[in-house]
């Protein structure tokens, strides 16, 4: 008999529980392209609502809702700030250049955070000769960052910023569940500060796939026409949906258990 092995690598390589993909065949579907998944328009809702935000959008991937978010929020030869280790600017393809036609203003980070002076003094001035700064993105807990959490004083500084100066503040939520869970918070009073917020699912929470994109009624009308340029418009998806729904309902509270063994796994090494 082999040995078991521990898949450190990444959260990314969970798998579905039995009760998860037990969830998953008795879940109830439609044609979602026609806007007629049951479970779909239920997991968006309980996503929605948990995170204080009018409406979702589900996803197959954490880097295409990010990705429609800033085609959303961007118009091309216009920019967002974001961390020197940003995910959206490191790892999904170049995407900001080719899906929104825009640029990153990087800032120096302490392990992907950055202060609301450093976003105050990334902000073009109104100058013909540069890109005209529309959004800052941030990303809670920070991945190059080794699961860094913002502070709070942070994240309301940056949203206080961005209200003052007419820019949309985009959450990469990737492992936002994680900070949650680490720091005790109401996720809607923690989701209140951003514009748009995307929501990763199969991660450490255990399903094969997804991500919710959460903002207005209104931006997530337009998130999903840029879903379905993306090629991201899914037939009968509720079964991924129906993953999604037991994930955040019975899987959350086990991120807690992550957390320590990660920090039992660092006390040993």
């Amino acid at each position: 008999m082999s040995a078991a092995v521990v898949e450190l690598r990444s959260d990314t390589f969970t798998k579905p529980t039995p009760e998860m993909l037990e969830a998953m065949l008795r879940a109830e579907v439609g044609d979602d392209v026609w806007g007629e998944d049951p479970s779909v328009r239920a997991l968006e809702e309980l996503a929605s609502r948990r995170f204080g935000q009018e409406a979702g959008a589900f996803f197959p991937s954490g880097t295409m809702a990010n990705q429609a978010a800033l085609a959303v929020h961007l118009r091309p030869g216009e920019e967002v700030i974001c961390a020197d280790a940003a995910h959206i600017h490191l790892y999904e393809g170049g995407g900001i250049a080719a899906n929104a036609g825009a640029t990153t203003h990087l800032v120096a980070s302490d392990r992907g955070r950055f202060k609301a002076e450093a976003a105050e003094a990334a902000i073009k001035p109104d100058d013909p000769h540069a890109p005209r700064t529309r959004l800052i993105a941030v990303e809670d807990t920070c991945n190059r960052g080794g699961g860094a959490v913002w502070e709070d004083q942070d994240l309301d500084a940056l949203a206080a910023l961005a209200r003052s100066r007419s820019l949309g503040l985009h959450l990469d939520g990737a492992r936002v569940l994680n900070r949650i869970v680490a720091r005790n918070d109401d996720p809607a009073v923690y989701g209140r500060r951003f514009d748009s917020i995307s929501v990763c699912l199969s991660k450490g929470l255990g399903a094969p796939v997804g991500s919710v994109l959460l903002g207005t009624a209104r931006f997530i009308g337009e998130a999903r026409r840029v879903l379905k340029r993306l090629g991201g418009g899914l037939r009968q998806e509720g079964y991924l949906a129906a993953a999604g729904i037991y994930a955040l309902d019975q899987h959350v509270s086990r991120l807690a258990d992550d957390h320590r063994r990660a920090r039992d796994l660092a006390a040993a090494l």
